[in-house]
């Protein structure tokens, strides 16, 4: 399975702060905001990504992340011209896809959770095995910001509706898609929404009015942040700040994921951590190396 990450747009939101930097770059706590939606496609066993970015930004993220071959993953790079929809991402990745399955996630979009690569593991295989979509769902208490599920009496999922003005449920649509090789064919026949998108909701309307769309229900063992505003990305480093000095462990932590993931060896850990200038991580990292992470 090849994964994208979406780290377009134009952080209009976060501005004066996106003024000079795209938001997927700005800081959550000690790390670039894109660490965590890169981290989650690697949990999911996904080494094989592209990253969508401005024309703008596209140099600073390559020389943040470079071609991942330091991590045991491929990262390649293009180009979004403009923020012309979530959709548009299928179109811009056609050759990189190929005839594989893939996986998208926002680039601004950070997910933690003890069992959450349970939940990634069934998004893959429903795409390898089923031919079969997968979202997730999230209660909030402002569903009116996202696309948002609509269920029947029974508890299954019926509709899809964009930002409706009055929802039908709480439970959001979170920024991570798993879909089989045909969502490249159904993003060329997705039509511009009165906003002028390529909106990622009707590919998924597609897939369930088929059968073919698998919904995860994401509940409170889980954290979801959509972090488009200063109040979110404030909220999202504090609560990573809270996680990492109670318990000692760091969250998205690129190196060690790869090193779990059995991506790079213990000597290759090793030798990342002896390039890395800040003593405290280059420290965990070592930790990590000789005793492993901390069941």
């Amino acid at each position: 399975m090849k994964g994208i990450v979406l780290a377009g747009g134009y952080g209009s939101r976060l501005y004066p702060a996106t003024k000079a930097l795209s938001k997927q770059l700005l800081p959550v706590y000690d790390k670039p905001l894109v660490y965590f939606p890169l981290s989650v496609l690697m949990l999911a066993g996904i080494r094989d990504i592209l990253l969508i970015t401005t024309p703008e930004d596209k140099n600073t993220f390559q020389r943040l992340l470079g071609d991942g071959s330091n991590l045991g993953i491929r990262l390649e790079y293009t180009v979004q011209p403009s923020p012309d929809g979530l959709a548009q991402a299928f179109i811009l990745g056609k050759d990189f896809i190929g005839d594989q399955d893939v996986c998208l996630i926002l680039g601004d979009n950070i997910y933690y959770g003890n069992d959450l690569i349970r939940l990634l593991s069934s998004g893959v295989k429903h795409a390898r095995e089923n031919k079969k979509a997968t979202i997730f769902g999230y209660y909030v208490e402002d569903p009116q910001r996202y696309g948002v599920l609509k269920f029947d009496s029974q508890g299954k999922a019926i509709a899809i509706e964009e930002k409706p003005k009055s929802s039908k449920s709480n439970y959001a649509v979170t920024g991570i898609y798993f879909y089989p090789n045909n969502v490249v064919k159904k993003a060329s026949e997705v039509k511009p929404s009165k906003r002028g998108e390529l909106e990622i909701t009707s590919i998924n309307k597609m897939y369930l009015s088929e059968g073919n769309l698998n919904i995860e229900i994401m509940g409170r063992g889980y954290t979801w942040f959509d972090t488009g505003t200063p109040d979110s990305l404030l909220e999202a480093s504090t609560f990573i700040q809270a996680i990492e000095k109670r318990q000692g462990l760091k969250v998205a932590c690129l190196e060690e994921i790869a090193y779990e993931m059995g991506y790079i060896s213990k000597s290759e850990l090793i030798n990342l951590s002896k390039l890395i200038n800040n003593i405290q991580f280059r420290q965990y990292l070592t930790k990590i190396a000789k005793y492993g992470r901390e069941k």
